[in-house]
């Protein structure tokens, strides 16, 4: 009994070119690689020739794309699987090139040739039409048109780089082309185009990479994508090997094989848009936002930073906060009451105050050209992972609950769930509504605790908007430092509060906090550190 090293995965439906895709993978395979073909609800037309690295798997009624991969995936027991679609071409030795360049945390695709496998060719005229539908008849002269395999990639169609914009549609990156190195064998993309890629099948079942939550069919490499990005993996193309795709897109008997609505399809993005940009699938260790971040694609919303302070902070807490800022890579915008050289600088003629805290932030926030922002204060630390986050919504402000205060006279650390201005991140155009009608507010009634600081959290009867607040947590804590200058009341145990500890939800407290290490007595030190 052979024992595979990989498992190629055909799911199979109406696929008038199934047999040629088998023939050329045991034709071009050079490894101890299998074929596993799901022929989903019907017997392959043509029949598939017996071969003992083929294994034919049939469901008399069709169970799905997704499910008869995941169904062909449990006969292997390879070390890798490699899922194609049924009807591609292959290089020579494509199964050898990929393994040899494969690690455990790949997600890997060779490079992708929009393939041509056939022309319909007049039997009369021998006028040609490439690929697609069949035609009634020969338009030039009426004659009888018939179809020649031609079987191989178009050269001048190379793919390597993919991505999908915020509504998950995909779409080919080309403009990455220009950063290859010519010595580059492995590229890192974005997406996937989801008719090819291999990974190991421990992954496979790790990271359910055929989710069947998803529907029959839709999203595939997007799921394929996010999951090996934010799993802490790395999908890559390989540009030492190919394979071509044939795409079939003109409708007809020259179309998707399954009965596939378009409220399918978009039942499949919308569960894909919800799982990720909502980090809500289990097994990320990233946010979707660090992933966003790391290939900045075109269509996705840019973020900024908002940076206000009063000018009266001590310069051993300031500047190591400013440098602990410039480690999130994004645009900064300061607003100061007096001049000073960090990030693009605006400065108000105003006295400290709630007031004039409101303007500074409505000031930045008309000054950023960026559409994401995230108000930040002089005197916390803030996470790097603070700055992934990727709000799900315009009309939404999102709070990051992951935050320490830490008194720095002695390092006592403690939590409780709060609302806090300084951890607000959301889409400029809402935020400026919010500021514009807070200032105004304040300079018509004064100042009044039942306004608050934070927008979205007000209750019914003191609201300046219809706009709600939720709740999100960084991947490692934020420190807000208590150092006796702070603008807001310095609140760290129950007493401090009218109601006690109802006032202070998960109250907890630590000596040493995740990221930052020891904090008791240690606070000079991790200032200095930073």
């Amino acid at each position: 009994m052979t024992t595979y090293e990989l498992s190629v995965i055909i799911p199979a439906r109406h696929e008038q070119f199934l047999k040629l895709t088998v023939e050329d993978l045991l034709k071009n395979k050079r490894g101890k690689t299998e074929i596993i073909v799901g022929l989903d609800g019907e017997w392959a037309d043509p029949p598939l020739e017996e071969h003992p690295d083929l294994t034919i798997l049939y469901y008399p009624e069709s169970i799905g794309q997704r499910a008869i991969t995941n169904r062909c995936v449990d006969l292997s027991s390879s070390k890798y699987i490699m899922k194609v679609d049924a009807h591609c071409g292959f290089d020579e030795g494509f199964d050898v090139k990929m393994m040899k360049e494969m690690k455990d945390n790949y997600t890997m695709i060779p490079t992708l040739y929009n393939f041509h496998v056939f022309d319909w060719v007049c039997t009369k005229c021998k006028h040609r039409i490439y690929q697609g539908p069949t035609p009634k008849e020969c338009p030039k002269c009426k004659g009888t048109m018939k179809r020649e395999i031609i079987w191989k990639p178009r050269l001048g169609r190379r793919s390597l780089y993919y991505r999908f914009d915020p509504k998950m549609h995909f779409q080919y990156w080309s403009a990455k082309k220009k950063e290859e190195k010519p010595d580059d064998i492995l590229v890192d993309t974005f997406s996937a185009q989801g008719s090819c890629f291999m990974l190991t099948r421990e992954k496979y079942w790790e990271l359910n990479i055929c989710d069947e939550g998803h529907g029959s069919w839709g999203q595939q490499g997007t799921e394929v994508a996010c999951k090996t990005w934010l799993s802490g993996g790395r999908l890559v193309s390989n540009r030492k090997t190919w394979y071509g795709h044939c795409f079939r897109t003109q409708g007809g008997d020259f179309g998707f094989p399954y009965a596939i609505s378009g409220r399918q399809v978009a039942k499949a993005r919308v569960y894909s848009k919800d799982l990720f940009l909502n980090n809500k699938w289990p097994k990320a260790k990233h946010t979707f936002g660090w992933l966003i971040k790391k290939f900045d694609p075109p269509e996705w919303p840019k973020k900024a930073i908002l940076y206000y302070t009063d000018n009266e902070l001590d310069d051993s807490i300031m500047k190591p906060v400013q440098k602990q800022l410039l480690k999130a890579n994004l645009p900064i915008y300061s607003v100061s009451l007096k001049p000073m050289d960090f990030g693009k600088n605006i400065v108000l003629n105003e006295k400290r105050g709630y007031l004039t805290l409101f303007k500074q932030i409505l000031a930045g926030l008309k000054a950023i050209k960026e559409d994401i922002v995230f108000t930040v204060d002089h005197d916390v630390l803030y996470s790097p992972s603070h700055f992934d986050y990727m709000p799900p919504k315009k009309d939404v402000f999102y709070y990051d609950f992951n935050v320490w205060k830490v008194r720095m006279s002695d390092g006592l650390a403690i939590h409780y769930d709060a609302w806090q201005s300084n951890m607000l991140v959301g889409y400029r155009e809402l935020l400026i509504e919010d500021y514009t009608k807070r200032v105004e507010w304040v300079e018509k009634n004064g100042w009044h605790t039942k306004l608050g600081f934070e927008p979205g959290t007000q209750k019914p009867e003191n609201k300046i908007n219809d706009y709600k607040a939720e709740v999100w947590w960084s991947e490692t804590p934020s420190l807000d430092l208590k150092h006796g200058k702070n603008l807001t009341p310095i609140k760290l145990i129950p007493d401090d509060f009218r109601n006690g500890l109802r006032s202070m939800p998960n109250y907890k407290t630590s000596d040493n906090i995740e990221g930052w290490g020891l904090i008791k007595g240690n606070m000079p030190k991790i200032l200095a550190s930073v």
